[in-house]
């Protein structure tokens, strides 16, 4: 008997919370912090309409509807090495080379990533809905460099989940923040991650609304200045807890 053919992906329909793929993939989340996969299958699951959101807010703030009318796909841009390294050190574009250096970390290979975790047909459909989705997770790490919060460790991710919750509305962020706190309390027994935690999401609340950036341009400011500009505050709790990490022999949770 013939199978009945699946309807396409539609970006313009919002998906239903599903709240057990969530609480599924937080489990081994939390029980593998490298496990990147379960990242995007938490925010899947959770965040809803909140893209469609995101990118009708994105056309009303000042110049935000010709970045979505040109449409540039940022993981290909921030693929382009020749275009990184020209770059002064000072600025956005050299501390991103500086961390992709540090980190081994790619722009590509965090799409790969993704596209394992949810795949392509949820990622790489020609919708606005699904590019301003991709855009969010090609200026993960790019917040990592504005934010100081650092990607090879548990304490810098929670914080700039935190911070992504308060900037973008998407549950799936709070859910990750609100697990990796919890879990500290338990394992450290002290509050300073927990107050990290809290510190990315007021600096997130904060700052200027990040998504309405012009990535290509803001690379090339100096980093100092372009996170006056955005409103971006030091991270003193977040500094304080690693610190406390690191007195207690603990490089996650």
């Amino acid at each position: 008997m013939a199978t009945q053919a699946q309807e396409p992906l539609n970006p313009g329909i919002p998906m239903k919370r599903q709240w057990g793929t969530a609480l599924s993939a937080l489990r081994r989340l939390l029980s593998n912090g490298d496990d990147t996969e379960q990242v995007f299958r938490i925010m899947r699951a959770l965040n809803g309409d909140i893209t469609q959101k995101n990118y009708r807010k994105l056309l009303t703030v000042p110049g935000g509807g010709k970045l979505a009318y040109q449409r540039l796909e940022l993981a290909e841009r921030l693929s382009d090495r020749s275009w990184i390294d020209g770059f002064a050190p000072d600025t956005v574009g050299g501390a991103y080379r500086s961390f992709l250096d540090a980190t081994g970390y790619s722009a590509k290979g965090l799409a790969e990533v993704s596209t394992n975790a949810i795949g392509a047909d949820a990622l790489e459909v020609e919708h606005p809905y699904a590019w301003m989705g991709r855009r969010e997770r090609d200026i993960h790490d790019l917040w990592h460099v504005l934010t100081g919060y650092k990607a090879d460790e548990h304490l810098g991710e929670a914080c700039l989940v935190a911070f992504s919750y308060a900037q973008t509305g998407g549950l799936g962020w709070a859910f990750i923040a609100s697990g990796a706190a919890l879990k500290s309390l338990r394992i450290t027994g002290k509050r300073d991650f927990l107050r990290a935690v809290i510190e990315g999401y007021r600096h997130g609340k904060a700052a200027r609304w990040l998504h309405g950036e012009d990535y290509e341009a803001l690379l090339a400011e100096p980093l100092d200045a372009a996170r006056r500009r955005l409103g971006i505050a030091q991270p003193k709790a977040y500094r304080v807890a690693q610190a406390s990490l690191a007195e207690a022999g603990l490089t996650g949770i």
